[in-house]
């Protein structure tokens, strides 16, 4: 069966940058000692850095080697000032988020227009995020006769995973033997054939990790929030957020069971008492879900990726058929002569 990667260019082109950093600048205090620093990290002879490109190309090329994808996409971000901000007023979103630093904001522009000029087809546009382009591929081309791959190291991927969809998560060694450990589904092949520090999650093991199946992970982080994104969410809620979701499967379900008990003593008492025998919570979340009713609600959307967004092109369109010319030019510019070496292996006759 043909298969198709989707990968989160932005996920790994962040994560390569700071793997791959000096460690003056790891360990530097402040961003003006930081900025000192930056000539250390590795350039081309006419200072374009490229420690960033460097590590995701050669993440992308052990892809390759150990996938061999039929069709492949890229998404990527643009922008914080999404329509979650602009549309939704949710100008707290990622609010907490440090700016992105200069040279990492440089590879952004290179890696994207590498892939384009190489034949990669890159989605991105400042309304959306690299995950909305990613669930809307999804919904648009995933089936029975496809194995879709969402290849990113996001935990708020978990709700694209399905019976035709896996996500391919990247995680820490020590993290990626802990999962094998515990869901040792598929035997020692099918784990050699993933790529590098990749774990796959299926529907099973995403209820198993979180307590709730895929389709309901935006409800979950409805309640539990989201600090890397600056999700709020319901605060003091958390530890009964999955027991809840597991129970009521939306929002709505859970406030109707709160708003039956019209404010009644008594049945709020056993609405509690309920939620304490059947679905184990000590510590009751009424009085925090009806005060923060309206954040909960705005914290589900917030968290639910786009899936209708006007994909024009077909799932040819994405068929992996690499420019080997332009990609031997692209890798000379930018003066990264052992991937070339590798490439010509691979390709020498092109």
């Amino acid at each position: 069966m043909p298969k198709f990667l989707i990968i989160d260019g932005s996920s790994m082109l962040s994560t390569s940058y700071y793997g791959n950093l000096p460690k003056s600048i790891l360990f530097a205090k402040t961003d003006e000692e930081k900025e000192r620093h930056y000539s250390e990290i590795l350039h081309t002879s006419d200072g374009k850095y490229t420690n960033a490109m460097f590590t995701m190309l050669r993440t992308l090329l052990a892809v390759y080697k150990k996938v061999k994808p039929e069709y492949v996409a890229f998404t990527f971000d643009m922008t914080r000032d999404t329509f979650r901000r602009t549309q939704l007023g949710a100008d707290f979103y990622k609010a907490n988020r440090k700016e992105t630093a200069q040279p990492l904001k440089d590879q952004f522009v290179q890696m994207e227009e590498f892939l384009k000029v190489i034949g990669f087809p890159v989605f991105m546009s400042p309304d959306y995020e690299a995950d909305d382009y990613a669930a809307s591929l999804v919904e648009k081309f995933q089936g029975p006769e496809l194995q879709t791959y969402v290849l990113t190291k996001d935990h708020d991927y978990f709700q694209l995973v399905s019976e035709y969809t896996r996500m391919w998560r990247v995680v820490t060694r020590d993290k990626l033997e802990a999962l094998k450990d515990a869901y040792g589904l598929y035997g020692k092949d099918a784990y050699e054939a993933l790529p590098p520090n990749v774990f796959e999650y299926t529907p099973e093991i995403v209820h198993s990790e979180e307590g709730v199946y895929p389709e309901q992970i935006p409800v979950l982080l409805a309640i539990t929030g989201d600090p890397g994104d600056g999700i709020p969410g319901c605060k003091g809620v958390s530890s009964a957020a999955a027991p809840l979701v597991e129970e009521y499967r939306s929002l709505d379900a859970i406030y109707e069971a709160i708003e039956d008990c019209e404010g009644a003593a008594k049945k709020e008492k056993e609405l509690n008492t309920f939620w304490k025998e059947s679905l184990g919570i000590g510590r009751s979340p009424l009085k925090a879900l009806k005060t923060n009713k309206e954040m909960v609600y705005l914290s589900e959307q917030l968290a639910t990726m786009k899936r209708d967004i006007v994909i024009e092109e077909s799932l040819e369109d994405m068929r992996l058929n690499i420019n080997m010319k332009e990609l031997k030019k692209q890798l000379k510019l930018y003066e990264m002569n052992s991937i070339l070496a590798e490439v010509e292996k691979l390709n020498p006759e092109k």
